[in-house]
């Protein structure tokens, strides 16, 4: 219960940060379209066959919220729509998909790509499309950031491990060969005093 509020939540945050992105203007308006009013009813229409925004969220919601088999197909059908009829609608909604954590399909480089490609076609986007793909694409892109930098951190700590592990072997073989050293002239400084000993034993007797 507590993680599908959570998700919720998130969804609302999106979608009320869109529509103030694309200028819909008011609070009074925001309110408006949580409240499921089409608040960007005239520049859907200027598009024709466009998606309202409640599609897009719709799907997003999902991939957080629903079952394994509800995510898997719903990014199978965005990968196939995108395939069978490519525009900016369909690629922006497989691109969201790719962007969205939690599925098989979870590719946010791929999905930066997208999102650049739909973003230089911009005129043939609503405002909530632009805003949808310029959020995504900032999130994917920091993400990214992120992740080589955890990438680069982790490979300079396997580095300086590795380092330090031929370090510490070097000085174990070093030790291992002094005490071999050690070992050998100990066993030959025995054997001169055991021959001193004998000669000494000799010489008392021969008396």
């Amino acid at each position: 219960m507590d993680k599908t509020r959570t998700t919720t939540r998130v969804a609302i945050t999106l979608a009320a940060t869109s529509l103030l992105l694309s200028g819909c203007g008011t609070t009074n308006k925001v309110g408006d379209w949580i409240r499921g009013k089409n608040a960007d009813a005239g520049d859907e229409a200027s598009i024709i066959g466009a998606p309202s925004a409640d599609s897009y969220l719709s799907d997003l919601y999902e991939l957080n919220a629903g079952d394994e088999r509800k995510k898997a197909n719903i990014a199978s059908d965005a990968e196939t729509a995108a395939r069978l009829t490519p525009g900016p609608s369909t690629k922006l909604k497989l691109a969201l998909v790719l962007a969205t954590p939690g599925h098989d399909r979870y590719d946010p480089a791929r999905a930066a790509t997208l999102l650049h490609e739909i973003l230089d076609q911009q005129p043939l986007l609503t405002s909530a499309e632009t805003s949808l793909a310029t959020i995504y694409l900032a999130s994917v892109e920091r993400l990214s950031e992120a992740t080589d930098e955890a990438s680069r951190l982790r490979t300079a700590n396997e580095r300086a491990a590795a380092s330090e592990a031929r370090a510490a072997s070097s000085r174990i073989s070093n030790l291992e060969a002094e005490n071999r050293r050690l070992r050998d002239a100990l066993a030959e400084a025995e054997q001169k005093l055991e021959a001193i000993t004998s000669i000494e034993r000799s010489i008392r007797n021969g008396e």
